[in-house]
């Protein structure tokens, strides 16, 4: 197999399982260099151990910890990314977790399911943008739902605490890091940034939607591909399948972008 990503490397979130793990598998095999993200130093060291398992180089891994519930813990691993690695090729945003039954804030006073699966990406983007710059033609892949078509953005009242739905945050979680994605890559930086839907995998977020699920592997070669300098993705669209697909009507919209960039901002800064 051709080692397309050789002298690459990329920061896969949420590497420890799942369609991340399987992502971080895939990137190793075509040469990269990988940052193996998980909550936990342990969960990163066991993912490490179960790569060079199937066959990935030990030399060509690195684990990092943050538990993105903490936004303080994005920030570190941010600093300590940029500190290790002054060019970043690749940064898979894929970290997510299941909204819970009951609205759940997280310390920094944020529903659970936006912060960890929609503002930790949006704040690595932010703070890794001169590593990525740096690469030239670095690429970010911020893995969605098909589910962000069925969401909207609750203004409001973004935490949903008067009238939350456990399928309508994580939809509205999956919304968000859509609409971002053209954002996280600005005009003249070299940084190209899509979102991706891996398709319906049989991960821990299987139980939102209540059917069979593929295998993750499946899912991360649809983010894979989007990472392999043979494809030239379109910034700041939406994937599935290998195309471009239908997006929610908001993901273009310039003047909803620009009021959740305001907003992303707004929580990241006074909470970080």
């Amino acid at each position: 197999m051709s080692a397309f990503l050789s002298g690459r490397t990329a920061l896969v979130t949420g590497a420890s399982s799942g369609i991340g793990w399987e992502t971080a598998r895939l990137l190793a095999e075509q040469g990269a260099t990988v940052i193996v993200h998980a909550r936990t130093a342990e969960e990163g060291e066991q993912a490490v151990e179960r790569l060079v398992a199937r066959g990935a180089a030990r030399e060509q891994l690195r684990t990092i910890a943050a538990d993105f519930t903490r936004l303080s813990a994005v920030e570190q691993l941010a600093d300590s990314v940029a500190r290790t690695a002054p060019v970043l090729h690749l940064l898979v945003n894929n970290a997510a977790v299941m909204a819970p039954e009951r609205c759940t804030l997280t310390d920094d006073g944020v529903e659970v399911s936006f912060q960890v699966n929609f503002l930790a990406a949006h704040l690595l983007a932010k703070r890794l943008q001169g590593q990525l710059a740096a690469a030239g033609d670095a690429r970010i892949v911020n893995v969605s739902s098909s589910l962000h078509r069925t969401a909207s953005m609750n203004w409001s009242d973004p935490n949903r605490t008067k009238k939350y739905s456990r399928v309508a945050a994580y939809a509205q979680s999956q919304l968000a890091l859509s609409m971002a994605a053209g954002s996280m890559a600005p005009e003249g930086s070299g940084i190209t940034s899509v979102s991706v839907n891996p398709g319906l995998c049989d991960t821990a977020l299987l139980p939102l939607y209540g059917r069979v699920g593929a295998p993750p592997a499946e899912g991360a070669a649809a983010v894979v591909r989007l990472c392999l300098p043979t494809v030239a993705p379109a910034n700041g669209e939406y994937y599935d399948g290998g195309d471009i697909a239908p997006t929610a009507v908001a993901v273009h919209e310039e003047r909803s972008q620009r009021r959740l960039a305001k907003l992303a901002d707004l929580l990241t800064t006074a909470q970080a």
